[in-house]
């Protein structure tokens, strides 16, 4: 992997030493309590907002509290619980399949290996980053999601517009020690600030290190409609920017 340059480097740095003072608490928001729900929740949250998630996981983790119980459900009752979440009977056939897989391959347990976990149905190399590395701190990647794409492209930091190379680019300008928290502080930000349609740009703490040519659309007016983005900008979400939801902690 080569070296990025370096005054690129530099100001990511800056960019991710402004964001942490600006979102401290910036965290995954996916409510869990162990790696096993963790890792549903996040398939679940594919085109679907982590708030909508956090209402349905309760009710589906009492409904199949381990991997073996999932693995044996009826799809129609687990469509029927994660119906709000959005293509739901895909998702459900998703979960049940990586549930079947926990327990045929594991023993019921989510592997610690990202090589293993990617093989896991419906787990990409997202899902399996956002798992390893808030259960256990582990770090094979820098998990790309629709507003760490968004924000690549418009704070530089990316010219793609797929999650790989996205991910490959992010890998070379961060070092290894903070590819955990640049996901959850770009997650944050892009929720927060940096929104898809209406970024508020006349309150952002980056604003001076963002090359985004369309910024001035929104610097004064938080009405105002947006210009035509630059090449560098990623693809809308679909979806509006969760509200704050209730954090659990590292799971045990």
């Amino acid at each position: 992997m080569s070296a990025a340059p370096k005054a690129l480097s530099a100001r990511t740095a800056e960019i991710l030493d402004r964001l942490e003072k600006i979102h401290p608490d910036a965290d995954c928001e996916l409510d869990y309590r162990n790696a096993y729900e963790l890792l549903i929740a996040t398939i679940l949250s594919a085109q679907c907002t982590d708030k909508r998630v956090n209402a349905v996981t309760p009710h589906l983790f009492a409904r199949y509290p381990k991997a073996a119980d999932l693995a044996q459900a009826k799809l129609p009752e687990v469509e029927e619980i994660i119906r709000s979440t959005g293509f739901f009977r895909a998702k459900a056939k998703s979960i049940t399949a990586c549930a079947q897989a926990l327990v045929a391959e594991h023993g019921g347990d989510v592997p610690q290996d990202f090589d293993a976990a990617v093989k896991l149905k419906g787990v990409g190399r997202k899902t399996a980053s956002v798992v390893l590395g808030h259960v256990w701190g582990i770090a094979r990647g820098i998990a790309v999601d629709t507003h760490v794409l968004r924000l690549s492209g418009r704070l530089g930091l990316s010219r793609h517009d797929d999650p790989i190379h996205v991910e490959q680019d992010l890998m070379k300008l961060v070092p290894h020690k903070r590819w955990l928290k640049t996901t959850d502080l770009l997650i944050f930000h892009g929720r927060r600030v940096c929104d898809a349609r209406k970024p508020k740009c006349f309150e952002c703490g980056i604003f001076d290190l963002c090359p985004w040519k369309a910024k001035q659309s929104f610097a004064h007016s938080p009405g105002a409609s947006p210009k035509k983005a630059s090449s560098g900008e990623a693809r809308p979400a679909r979806k509006a920017p969760a509200a704050p939801a209730r954090k659990t902690g590292r799971a045990r």
